[in-house]
């Protein structure tokens, strides 16, 4: 069930070990960073990394602390002053949040979340994660919490440095950054910088340590709640389940990629949730599918399950023998590895060519950044979203309304029969036949009847066309009951065709047929074509002086 197998077990092991290499530095720095402690950034990688390689439902994902992650995450340590009972509570909560996600089948619509907005909320996140760090790479902590204070400081460390520590930041990002791609197949850049930096450091001294790390196994941390704290407990879970859900499944589509193989979205779900709630009783930061440590694993031959867990035994052999090392790792190192991190996440690609695409797009990206940086993401994301499926409902609705015209009098390219030309043309422009291209959007439908009204001033007889229509909605239906109500006060015969019963019995529901002229409906469009005809004839044998509405009785 679990899809565990050796047929791939040298490339799984081999990738298991360079992504755990790589997942070390990072975690310590997370974990630095989050405010929990260098410690805790390790159990989170071990825990989550396990149990949603475990559980999960993409084969060669890399799971653990993320930038994202640990952003809102060190934002609730802060809030609720690192008591880790309520701390950790979070995260056993986003982890069942997650859970639930899986089961209830969300997946598919995670994944629906615009370009624009992922790439905008992630380049926002980019930006915290190295406004967070920029103090640090100057030997300075920032005070408080948060983007603004951490803002505020940057000026302040700029004209105060630390000398030691700024040299080892900088030295930490040459590494990261102009580390031969040649060299990291052997060792990592990230790894690289982190020796490195340590070496210098304990050479020269100077520079601010991590200083004592636990080493061992973790403790059970039984999560708690209290009055006070219960509403931020909540919504700080729910944005870490759903942030953490959304960055999974992004990298699970990067693995789909690379290994041309299709991921389970809502067991992957699952399966992180299972890791973050067990991270969360054993104090570890919370976790999601890591896209630099899942491509790596692939390159390095992993594809299965074997190589997520494989990654994260390595890391806990570290946590039990190496802690009194891992005390002399400097935080600029720390702070220059993140800001790189950062840099990563900041979507550079598309900023590159954002000026040849549509600019809705670029200016819904920006504002999502905006959100993220200066309000909070749960907003960033909601606002994100609602915009765009505005701007789609827009798009759609101008393009269905382009598609509605009167095909007697507009030219629309519609197939007509030519013995449907003959009868048209018999009674010159006095009918109008609107054809319907398919379902009306609630967006279109609210000028519907206007259009209609504008382009039949001077007809006798409406004919609509609801051959391609599949169904209606409310607003459709509203305006239909307008084009009636319109047709029969100006006393002109309105004729349906091709209306399936579906959306006749929408209609009938809602009190609209009255709107189809006494329930005059036609199988199809050349029978509606010929009775119109008809009438205009009856018309025209009785006399301009004649009731129009006298024929509507049949």
């Amino acid at each position: 069930m679990l899809g565990i197998h050796s047929k791939n077990l040298r490339g799984d092991l081999f990738g298991g070990l360079t992504a755990g290499v790589i997942a070390l530095p990072l975690a310590l720095a997370f974990g630095e960073a989050s405010g929990a402690g260098p410690i805790a950034g390790l159990y989170g990688a071990i825990i989550v990394g396990f149990f949603a390689a475990l559980f999960g439902g993409t084969e060669s994902q890399i799971s653990g602390p993320t930038g994202p992650m640990v952003v809102v995450f060190a934002g609730v340590y802060a809030t609720l002053n690192g008591s880790p009972e309520l701390v950790f509570a979070v995260v056993v909560l986003a982890g069942l949040i997650q859970i639930l996600f899986g089961v209830l089948r969300f997946g598919q619509y995670i994944r629906l979340v615009p370009y624009p907005v992922v790439s905008g909320f992630m380049s926002g996140i980019g930006c915290i994660i190295i406004a967070l760090q920029f103090s640090r790479l100057f030997g300075h902590e920032p005070e408080g919490g948060g983007t603004i204070p951490a803002l505020a400081a940057i000026p302040g460390s700029i004209m105060d440095p630390n000398f030691v520590a700024l040299g080892l930041g900088i030295l930490t990002l040459l590494i990261v950054f102009k580390w031969p791609k040649t060299w990291g197949k052997y060792v990592p850049a990230p790894l690289a910088a982190l020796v490195t930096g340590t070496v210098v450091s304990v050479m020269i001294g100077g520079a601010p340590v991590l200083g004592d790390i636990p080493t061992g196994l973790p403790s059970f941390i039984m999560p708690a709640f209290s009055e006070d704290s219960f509403f931020i407990v909540v919504e700080a879970a729910f944005i870490l389940a759903i942030l953490g859900a959304i960055d999974s499944l992004l990298t699970s589509l990067v693995a789909d990629n690379m290994t041309r193989t299709r991921h389970n979205s809502n067991r992957e779900l699952i399966g992180q949730g299972i890791g973050n709630t067990v991270a969360g009783l054993f104090g570890g930061v919370p976790g999601a599918g890591a896209t630099m440590r899942t491509a790596v694993n692939i390159r390095s031959g992993g594809l299965t399950k074997v190589s997520g867990m494989t990654h994260s035994l390595l890391l806990l052999a570290v946590v039990i023998s190496l802690g009194p090392l891992a005390s002399q790792i400097p935080h600029a190192v720390l702070a220059g590895l993140l800001v790189k991190t950062g840099y990563d996440i900041i979507d550079i690609a598309y900023l590159k060519r954002a000026h040849k695409g549509p600019r809705w797009d670029l200016a819904l990206m920006v504002l999502v950044v905006f959100l993220t940086v200066f309000v909070d993401l749960i907003t960033a994301v909601l606002i994100g979203v609602v915009m765009a499926a505005l701007a789609f409902v827009k798009q759609i609705a101008d393009a269905q309304l382009k598609a509605l015209g009167d095909v007697t009098n507009d030219g629309l390219s519609v197939d007509l029969s030519a013995e449907e030309e003959a009868l048209l043309e018999q009674v010159g422009n006095r009918i109008s036949l609107f054809d319907f291209g398919g379902p009306l959007s609630f967006g279109a439908a609210a000028d519907v009847g206007h259009q209609v009204r504008e382009k039949s001033k001077h007809v006798s007889a409406l004919i609509l066309d609801f051959s391609r229509v599949t169904h209606v909605d409310v607003s459709a239906a509203r305006a239909m009951e307008t084009i009636g109500s319109d047709a029969h006060a100006a006393n002109k015969e309105v004729y349906v065709s091709g209306m399936n019963d579906e959306v006749r019995t929408m209609l009938k529901g809602l009190n609209n047929e009255y709107c189809l002229s006494h329930g005059i409906n036609f199988e199809t469009r050349l029978e509606a074509i010929k009775d119109a005809v008809k009438y205009l004839e009856d018309i025209e044998s009785r006399g301009a002086g004649s009731d129009p509405s006298a024929s509507a009785s049949r």
